[in-house]
Order: structure tokens, then sequence, then C-alpha cells
């Protein structure tokens, strides 16, 4: 990883957005983030509250590779996304489609800790039958079930035809359980939480307990170390986000764009999700893709939206915080 900039040039640009959200969406109504703007454009800094420092410098390692080096060389101009719907009731699913305009692929929320299997049944067909038996629906449980508990959802939701279940169970050992378990319905398991979570985003792949990775930019440390993984595991990818504003966004489009094989939409469409955002082009699918290309925040929106003085304070801090663990690295 490149040594850091100093932390009073990260500082010197540095602007705090809250963006509120269309849709409930991981527990939260509001999402916020920290951009920089440096030598080469805008980059943003936005690990989830919860994250520890030693965690969320990853995230900070891969604002400062996007910002201040310039992006590998591109193998596509635009990214196919997915549609992305929250755990809706199921007559909220349409109205949730429609705000991703030609996505021929849904990722569907699933395993919510206050709602039960019969409520993601009931949203999942809800999904099929608007996107029609072409359509191609993928589930995301985010680690919320347990070994038991995840075949007995595979199989009760394996009628509308699953592209693959996305990180089912918690653990690499359980993932390698419930990938054997559920072999004979040819399912795929991909990883996600055991990639970007991991001491060892490696292992997941070395145990063999997934078919394919979902890979982040932001947790993984930036574009370059994504790719290293990608090139290490050696399995089929799906690039992905986590929420990001479109300047995030874009730093995952170039991830996906400097990708040799993707085979599977990306989940990069998920400004879709956003009320507001910090340019005045958001990077929302069209046609079921977004452009690959830098991202320019937009002056009046980072006003706009700015978060609370206590607020940007609290990120001011953990951007101080993360940038001495980098340095200590």
């Amino acid at each position: 990883m490149m040594t850091p900039p100093p932390l009073d040039d990260l500082l010197a640009t540095a602007r705090v957005v809250a963006l509120p959200l269309v849709t409930r969406f991981r527990g939260i109504d509001v999402r916020e983030a920290l951009l920089l703007e440096g030598p080469e454009g805008w980059t943003e800094f936005s690990p989830f509250v919860e994250y520890d420092d030693v965690e969320a410098s990853a995230w900070l390692a891969a604002a400062i590779d996007y910002g201040w080096t310039p992006t590998p060389a591109a193998v596509r101009t635009s990214i196919p996304v997915n549609a992305t719907v929250p755990s809706v009731d199921p007559d909220s699913v349409a109205a949730v489609l429609a705000r991703f305009p030609g996505c021929r692929t849904a990722k569907v929320k699933v395993a919510a800790s206050d709602q039960d299997l019969a409520q993601d049944v009931a949203r999942v067909r809800a999904v099929r039958a608007a996107l029609g038996p072409e359509g191609r629906i993928r589930v995301d449980a985010n680690a919320g079930w347990n070994i038991d508990e995840a075949e007995h959802a595979i199989h009760a939701l394996a009628e509308f035809d699953l592209e693959y279940v996305e990180q089912p169970c918690l653990t690499v050992e359980e993932l390698a359980e419930i990938r054997r378990r559920t072999a004979y319905m040819g399912i795929p398991i991909a990883a996600d939480e055991s990639v970007r979570r991991a001491d060892d985003p490696l292992a997941v792949a070395a145990a063999g307990a997934a078919d394919l990775l979902v890979i982040k930019a932001q947790p993984l440390g930036g574009i370059r170390r994504a790719l290293e993984v990608i090139e290490r595991a050696g399995l089929p990818v799906v690039v992905s986000s986590a929420l990001d504003t479109s300047v995030g966004l874009a730093m995952g489009a170039a991830l996906a764009a400097s990708v040799s094989e993707l085979d599977f939409d990306c989940g990069l469409g998920t400004a879709s999700l956003l009320a507001a955002d910090v340019t005045g082009s958001p990077l929302v699918p069209v046609d079921g893709a977004i452009p690959v290309g830098r991202v320019q925040a937009d002056p009046t929106l980072l006003e706009r939206f700015a978060a609370s003085e206590e607020r940007t304070d609290w990120w001011l801090e953990r951007l101080g915080r993360c940038h001495a663990v980098l340095t200590n690295l």
C-alpha cells in the first residue's frame, strides 16, 4: 500500500454528508459518508459506523488508492448491475424494482432478524413474478442463518430458480458445510462477509467454501488489493458496493471495469436506493448498466446534505484515527 498523504492534506478537502434513503436498508434511513478530493479526483471513505478503526482503515486505504493514484486499465466502459430489493413487503417490490430500469437481475435481502422465512419466500415470489421467468434472482442472507436454517431456507426458495445464495452462514466452515449439504440442488454459494471482513480474504476459496466471491473495493483496501484477491482466489466474482455514494460507486465501477472476466451482473446500482446524492448525475442504472468513469462531487449538494456539526466531528476524528493506523502499519 502507498504511504498515506499527510493527515492535513486529507482534512483540507474532507466533506461529510448524510444522505437519506428511499427505503430503510441495512437498518438505517440515512447513509453517512466522508468524501475527499485527491490529485486524481473525488474519492470516498464510508465504513459503516459500527466498524472499529482497524477494519475501517482498509476503507481509508481504498479511498487514498482511488484518489491519489490512476485507476488500472479498463477492459469495458459500462457495468451491468443488479437491482437490490431490501427486506420490504411483497406489495412494495414492484416500486423498488422500478428504480432499477433495465436490470435483468435482482438481489433480494433475506434473513432479517425481525422477519421470518415465510416473509422471505413471499418477497422472493413477488420478485419472480415481477421479473418473469427470464429474470435472475440472487438472495443475500448477510450471514443471518445457522447451517440448519440455511438448508431449510434454500429448500424453500429453490422453486424460484436462484442464481446463487450469498453468505447464508457466518463462518467459512459453515459455508463449506452448507455448500456440501445443498450441492445436489445446483444452487451456487457466494461469499461476501467471509471475504471483506476476514483476516484472510482468500481462506474461503482455499476451503472450497464458495462457488463465487462478492468483491468490494473499499473493505478490501482498494482496487489494486481487490484485484490481487481476485487473481489469487481463482473464482468467479461479483463486484459490489456497500451503499456508497456515486463517488464510491465509481470506485467500484473502476474495479469491475478492470476485471478480466465478469460473468455476473454487479451490485453497483445502489444509488437507486438513495433519495439524494453528491452529484447531479448519480450512477443510477440506465438500461441495466452504469458507466465507468470518475464522478465529480457537486459543491451545492455537498453543502445541502452536509452532516451535522456533531456527526462531521465524529467522522473527522475517525479519519484521524484510521490515518494513524495506516501510518503505523
